[in-house]
């Protein structure tokens, strides 16, 4: 697909289709203006009949002739005092399905000078450009890979956006979106490949990829053997039970200066789970291919930042095993060291993702870093406190969580932040090691933190449970690439500082 940015006159540029917003109520933008006079009244016309509507995320398209346009698309963007940015991303979430869907193999959008409500995060063009840059590639999206005859692709091929200027701020903001939605894009075809593809050392294979692939990447894969040889029991006992050996996989990228600290995400990289000794029930089974999903959305925004070359330092942990329940698996009962020297009595098989998180957190420690960051699909819990619609969010550092919230809220990849007291952490004692993985069915998301949070002690941290948004179930089963958008919002806000 071709995107450009364009700052000429709306009448002098040619396209199969033109895309206009009309408000509801309020004013017309200059574009929707500009196009209406280009086509002699025709969209007041179409609005004064009934036609169009000006409804948020409506859509109509209109045939023309002899104009610059082969056809014209008309998205209602609401009233100007509803005009949010998530009722903006809807109405472009419309705008590309109707692209996606239709006969045009080109596309002139002018919906940057759309007045939305909110701070400069929101309402600037910067802002609804990285915005309508990522929306387009997240919703072109097509996963077909494994089916034997591929579905009809879009005929679109070409879209220009149409901004004040096409100067370095406006191409930089642009791309900036249109790389947030190749890394999510990344992020869901990693998360949709099947597990007798994507295992642990394939994971490995992706990173060592991506080290080719761009030159301010540096991969580093930890075998089996090594991890034993450091200390790493609690990956290793997850994988045990598996034919596919557990891998840590580091990916560096060094954009700032030497001595700056760097930024460290961290990725559950559980290519599937089967829960081990612990079995899941088998149905919906297939979906705990999902629970890579943290790694998943590392790669992603690896792959963000080294399309976009900020200044920052950030390092990608992927603490990777495939939980499975041969007669090696780890038992209900047995007691690992952790790298950190603490000791856990394994309770339940089916927590695993805390086990190959605490060894990856205690790793960390040796990159001085700034703030660590970790994402997982961690607890079902998560699930039934916030639903599939916020991201849950703990931490031991009040900046460092209010910075992820506002980079959720800037981006619509939001996030909900939830206690992380010392009175949750007496749940997780036991009698016979230092910690058991498991703190009983009251508060399953909280205590799953606080017992990530043992091993996160020497630096700001903040714990993703990415649960209920990394995947969709149902008709639209799939990886939705979150959070990318906030872990890019977040580390750019850091960038150059």
């Amino acid at each position: 697909m071709n995107f450009s940015l364009s700052s000429k006159a709306l009448t002098s540029t040619k396209a199969d289709c033109l895309v206009i917003g009309l408000p509801e109520k309020g004013d017309w933008p200059e574009s929707t203006t500009q196009a209406d006079e280009s086509l002699g009244g025709l969209i007041k016309s179409l609005e004064k009949a009934g036609d169009i509507s000006g409804k948020n995320a409506k859509t109509s398209v209109v045939p023309l002739t002899d104009q610059p346009w082969a056809r014209l698309v008309v998205v209602g963007t609401g009233k100007d005092s509803d005009r949010t940015q998530a009722n903006y991303r809807k109405a472009l979430i419309a705008v590309v399905g109707a692209l996606k869907d239709g006969p045009s193999k080109s596309a002139l959008i002018a919906l940057g000078d759309t007045t939305v409500s909110g701070d400069e995060s929101a309402s600037s063009e910067s802002a609804k450009l990285t915005l309508i840059g990522r929306i387009l590639e997240e919703h072109l999206y097509t996963f077909h890979d494994y089916k034997s005859e591929k579905p009809t692709a879009s005929k679109l091929n070409k879209v220009v956006v149409l901004a004040s200027s096409a100067g370095k701020a406006q191409k930089d903001a642009f791309n900036l979106g249109l790389a947030t939605g190749r890394g999510m894009n990344f992020t869901r075809d990693l998360g949709n490949t099947p597990p007798n593809i994507c295992h642990p050392v394939w994971l490995a294979e992706q990173a060592k990829a991506m080290a080719k692939e761009y030159d301010d990447i540096k991969t580093e894969v930890l075998d089996e053997k090594q991890m034993e040889k450091m200390g790493m029991n609690t990956i290793l006992a997850v994988g045990k039970g598996s034919k596919q050996p557990p891998r840590l996989i580091v990916m560096e990228y060094r954009g700032g200066k030497a001595k700056d600290k760097p930024y460290v995400l961290v990725g559950k990289g559980i290519t599937f789970d089967t829960g081990g000794i612990s079995l899941k029930p088998g149905e919906g089974m297939d979906e705990m291919k999902y629970d890579m999903g943290g790694s998943a959305s590392v790669f992603g925004t690896m792959k963000v930042i080294a399309e976009t070359k900020p200044k920052i330092n950030v390092v990608a942990v992927i603490a990777a095993a495939e939980n499975m329940p041969d007669g090696g698996a780890s038992r209900p009962g047995d007691i690992v060291t952790t790298l950190s020297g603490l000791t856990v009595e394994i309770l339940n098989t089916d927590a695993e993702g805390r086990l190959v998180l605490c060894d990856a957190l205690t790793y960390v420690k040796k990159f001085n870093p700034a703030a660590v960051v970790d994402m997982a699909t961690l607890t079902g819990a998560c699930i039934i406190a916030l639903g599939n619609h916020a991201t849950g969010l703990l931490a031991n550092n009040d900046e460092l969580a209010n910075e992820l919230l506002a980079a959720g809220e800037r981006t619509g990849d939001r996030a909900w932040r939830l206690p992380l007291w010392d009175e949750y952490q007496s749940q997780l004692d036991s009698n016979f090691a230092d910690m058991q993985n498991i703190g009983g069915r009251p508060a399953g998301t909280i205590t799953a933190a606080c017992f990530l949070s043992r091993f996160a002690k020497d630096y700001p941290w903040a714990h993703l449970d990415i649960a209920g948004t990394a995947w969709h179930s149902g008709k639209a089963k799939g990886a939705t690439g979150r959070p990318v958008p906030l872990l890019v919002n977040y580390l750019m806000s850091h960038a150059g500082k």
